[in-house]
């Protein structure tokens, strides 16, 4: 059975893509800062199929130690992991010149920081095997950068430009690197906003992708994939 680590797991596009997993009947190892919510997500991704593995580990995905430590874990839970979610991410709305002092260390530490740790931790793994796939989960803003989300735009472009190089890294190993890009996605991001579901790409629609693309056969990798909302970005 294969086994696969997925951060932001809890909430928005990384539960769908969870759940999506379980599906597939790959085991499922995922974090969260609140453990009420990653144990009750635990018990749900367990009734799909009761032959799946879920790993479930309390831990900041966004602080370096903690997050290493939930991915050795869950390496010693399930063996060789063989595909990597980065979903982790933070949408902070200002203008770069009306940053807080915290508001780039923030979005780096959670956008960007990750997948480059966990591309350092598995990687080399992965190469020798000569097997895995990992997502990166991206945004429309590493394309078109939005000047009211300055910051969140600059490591959005980091993370792509990071994908982009671990891709070129990995194929001469048979390693896939997949960048995911949604436009406006309904997440927590919008929780205070009033919109129209049928004006936006759901978190489904995003795991769907997902798991198609890992379907692909050996030969085949999807560089980029982006979804944005049918009637256009909101």
């Amino acid at each position: 059975m294969k086994n696969v680590l997925i951060t932001g797991s809890t909430k928005g596009m990384g539960r769908s893509i969870a759940i999506a997993f379980a599906n597939e009947g790959l085991n499922v190892a995922i974090c969260s800062r609140n453990e009420k919510e990653l144990l009750i997500f635990k018990d749900e991704l367990e009734q799909i199929d009761p032959g799946v593995k879920v790993f479930a580990m309390k831990a900041d995905g966004s602080n370096k130690t903690e997050l290493l430590n939930f991915a050795a874990a869950a390496e010693a839970e399930f063996g060789f992991i063989d595909v990597v979610v980065n979903n982790l991410g933070t949408f902070i709305p200002s203008s770069i010149l009306n940053d807080t002092d915290e508001t780039f260390q923030t979005q780096l530490n959670t956008n960007l920081m990750p997948a480059y740790e966990l591309y350092r931790f598995f990687g080399k793994k992965m190469a020798s095997a000569k097997k895995g796939h990992f997502f990166n989960i991206c945004s429309v803003a590493a394309l078109n950068p939005v000047v009211q989300a300055g910051s969140y735009s600059v490591t959005k472009y980091a993370l792509l430009g990071l994908t982009k190089v671990m891709r070129l890294e990995m194929q001469e190993h048979g390693v896939k690197v997949t960048a995911v890009i949604p436009g406006s996605t309904l997440t927590d991001s919008w929780k205070d906003a009033v919109v129209d579901p049928n004006t936006m790409v759901l978190p489904e629609d995003i795991a769907s992708a997902v798991i198609n693309i890992y379907r692909m056969s050996t030969g085949a990798n999807v560089d980029e994939i982006i979804i944005k909302p049918a009637p256009g970005q909101l």
